[in-house]
């Protein structure tokens, strides 16, 4: 589709306005931020136009440039290592085989019915089965599962997750090295017993559609370790491999493909006003891509409807994040701040993954991750703050929500594990303190359902007056932040609380 001559002008004259002569430091930056403005902002990242600006999509490529004007229109410093203001990621796009089966004895498993192969070609084959426990290696903690085993050219079965971590994020963020310790070992084929707690068939439905993945350095390689994962019967016919007696398999599958896909992180940097504080940051990020169109987007879809404009999802966070750089830059915080949106989140938290292992201002400098994702709101009297107690800075959070007219609702849907399934925790794991400001969720009901990951999540459905608000909070809790003289840091106990003084020297 191309772009219309109005869109057109959008990406090259971009709602940012230059700073009045007249403003005075002391007054609060935030509190000049033009509802219109925030209110233009999102109209456009969340318009039919950009297609549900999927990752590495061009309605997605067109957000990033968007962002990226909007930085440099603010005089946003462009940091080293960024071209700009980009930083440039490789995903490798995946289609998973069109037929696949695998037969363990006399059990016979079938692609899209009790079996996923998600990548890797391979003909009619026989060989041996094993079972390597959760097929995991960390030396650190004297764990090897390949321990005496042989399984060169032999199918691998492992539970999913790790001996640590069998929650859904840890499992899927345990995928990739799973693959690559399977590959190291020969192996011909890793195949994951499905034991999460989710539908298998909404599980077939996710992935049996293109994914994304960070592309690797064999990724073009004929020479691919075939993947996927498969739903045991209830007739204990696996139950010799799994007691590790020797049993014969037979595998094959065709049609997988791969293709190098191209996406960014947008940018930029702040520079602080101390002269000691400001070689300290303070992070700002928001996820910018959303899910696409159609069958890509998960959900039901018309042929009235079909684009998934994600305008709470994460329109709203992106819009507060550019709402933040605007009031830093034109009046800088003591302490400089790194504003980045970061794509790939829908597909895994893959960008924000990719700056943490590939920052481009060293994390032992990175002080916070302030990160502002939601799924929706259903209570426009609050701000769903999600790692609230855990970080030291309540007390600035709920002066922040309250200079705006809003309260703090702590931790919302405790059951849903939302820390971990953010961009946040990208940044956590590394041992960055790191909270996810959010709309005012109280917990997942229809009025959430209506819109999260669904077609009718368009800008017309906004409430504009609420995302000003919001979005002056997060401002405002992002300056507080850079402003404050003590350090924050994870509170006594918190699990991430190793990783931090690890990273910080603690």
């Amino acid at each position: 589709m191309k772009l219309s001559k109005l869109i057109f002008l959008i990406l090259v004259i971009p709602f940012s306005f230059p700073l009045n002569a007249q403003y005075q430091k002391n007054e609060s930056a935030e509190a000049t931020l033009e509802k219109s403005t925030l209110e233009a902002h999102l109209r456009f990242l969340a318009a039919d136009e950009l297609m549900g600006r999927r990752t590495g999509e061009p309605g997605n490529n067109i957000a990033a440039r968007y962002l990226a004007a909007q930085f440099q229109a603010l005089g946003i410093k462009n940091p080293a290592g960024a071209e700009n203001y980009y930083q440039n990621v490789a995903f490798d796009a995946i289609s998973p085989p069109k037929t696949a089966q695998l037969r363990i004895d006399d059990a016979l498993f079938l692609q899209m019915e009790d079996l996923l192969i998600m990548k890797g070609n391979t003909p009619d084959v026989e060989a041996g089965v094993v079972f390597a426990n959760y097929g995991w290696v960390d030396e650190a903690n004297d764990h090897n599962d390949y321990n005496k085993l042989n399984v060169k050219g032999k199918i691998v079965l492992v539970l999913p997750g790790t001996p640590d971590g069998q929650d859904p994020m840890s499992i899927f963020n345990a995928i990739e090295k799973k693959q690559r310790l399977a590959r190291e070992q020969g192996a011909l084929a890793l195949i994951e017993l499905y034991r999460i707690p989710f539908p298998w068939a909404f599980f077939l439905s996710y992935f049996s559609a293109e994914s994304l993945s960070l592309a690797q350095e064999n990724s073009d390689s004929e020479d691919q370790l075939v993947y996927g994962w498969l739903k045991e019967k209830s007739d204990g016919s696996l139950k010799a491999v799994l007691d590790g007696k020797k049993v014969k398999g037979q595998l094959s599958s065709s049609g997988f493909s791969q293709k190098r896909v191209l996406s960014q992180n947008v940018i930029g940097v702040i520079e602080g006003t101390d002269p000691l504080l400001k070689e300290e940051y303070i992070l700002l990020s928001a996820h910018y891509d959303h899910v696409g169109t159609g069958k890509n987007g998960g959900a039901p879809y018309s042929p009235q409807d079909s684009i998934f404009n994600g305008a709470r999802d994460n329109g709203m966070g992106t819009v507060a994040l550019l709402a933040a750089a605007e009031a830093l830059a034109k009046n800088p915080p003591k302490r400089s701040v790194i504003v980045l949106a970061v794509t790939g989140e829908e597909v895994g938290l893959l960008g924000s993954q990719y700056y943490a292992d590939h920052p481009l201002i060293p994390l032992e400098k990175t002080i916070y991750n302030l990160n502002t994702d939601g799924a929706g709101y259903n209570d426009v009297s609050y701000v769903s703050v999600v790692g609230y107690g855990r970080t030291g800075i309540d007390d600035l959070v709920t002066s922040a929500c309250n200079q705006f007219g809003l309260d703090v609702f702590p931790n919302p849907a405790p059951e849903q594990n939302l820390y971990d399934r953010s961009d946040n925790v990208s940044f956590a794991v590394k041992g960055v303190p790191a909270i996810c400001f959010s709309p005012g969720l109280t917990e997942f009901d229809e009025t959430v359902g209506k819109y999260y990951h669904q077609a009718a999540d368009n800008p017309d459905s906004i409430d504009y007056a609420y995302l000003h608000k919001f979005s002056q909070a997060f401002a405002r809790l992002a300056r507080l932040i850079s402003d404050r003289a003590e350090r924050p840091f994870w509170v006594s106990g918190d699990k991430y609380e190793g990783a931090g003084k690890g990273l910080y020297g603690n």
